[in-house]
């Protein structure tokens, strides 16, 4: 026997601002993301007798949530962005992925406080979210999925049907790319000589 719909519209109330989040990043806008919610939520409830795991739910909504983006791409002929901010470009040419840290290290500022959220404190909210909507759909939804909903790597590779592995190299691929997305933003602004000199 399935989940049961009580269950299912109890939980629901909860899931519905992290579903809204991803959804948000995922479509890039309020409208879409209130329509994928909304299907997402028909199509768990037409499929909840399948749901045997109470437990299982969050993830289970999750990868509800992520097929039918993707099904809603493929009908509307387009597919989603799958390159935008080249991920390649975040490994430096020794092979490396790119570090805010390294970039920012100054063994005398460790002492006094976290330079890297200083700096990041001085780049705007919109800085953050022009550089996450560049990234790839498969990259961008595992970044706001752990970053941001806080889901355990068990959970993302559950609900995105994927190993954990996986999980874990695109999201360290995916926040290197953040990172020198956010340092060459930072640079436009003059901050990379501020946090070098530690004002």
């Amino acid at each position: 026997m399935g989940v049961s719909r009580e269950f299912f519209e109890k939980q629901l109330l909860e899931l519905l601002g992290p579903l809204q989040g991803v959804a948000r990043r995922l479509t890039g806008n309020d409208a879409d993301a209130e329509d994928l919610v909304a299907d997402t939520v028909v199509r768990a409830l037409r499929a909840l007798d399948t749901l045997e795991c109470e437990a299982a739910l969050r993830s289970w909504m999750f990868r509800i949530l992520n097929n039918t983006f993707i099904s809603d791409c493929r009908r509307a002929g387009a597919r989603p962005r799958t390159e935008s901010l080249e991920l390649e470009s975040a490994e430096s040419e020794e092979g490396h992925e790119f570090s805010l840290f390294e970039q920012m290290h100054q063994p005398f500022l460790l002492w006094f406080s976290n330079p890297e959220r200083e700096f990041l404190d001085k780049l705007l909210r919109e800085d953050l979210e022009r550089a996450l909507a560049a990234l790839p759909e498969h990259h961008r939804v595992i970044v706001v999925m752990s970053d941001l909903e806080e889901c355990s790597y068990a959970e993302i590779a559950e609900a995105l049907c994927i190993p954990i592995g996986t999980v874990r190299s695109r999201l360290a691929r995916a926040r290197s790319a953040l990172q020198k997305a956010l340092w060459e933003q930072a640079g436009e602004y003059g901050l990379q000589r501020a946090a070098a000199s530690g004002a």
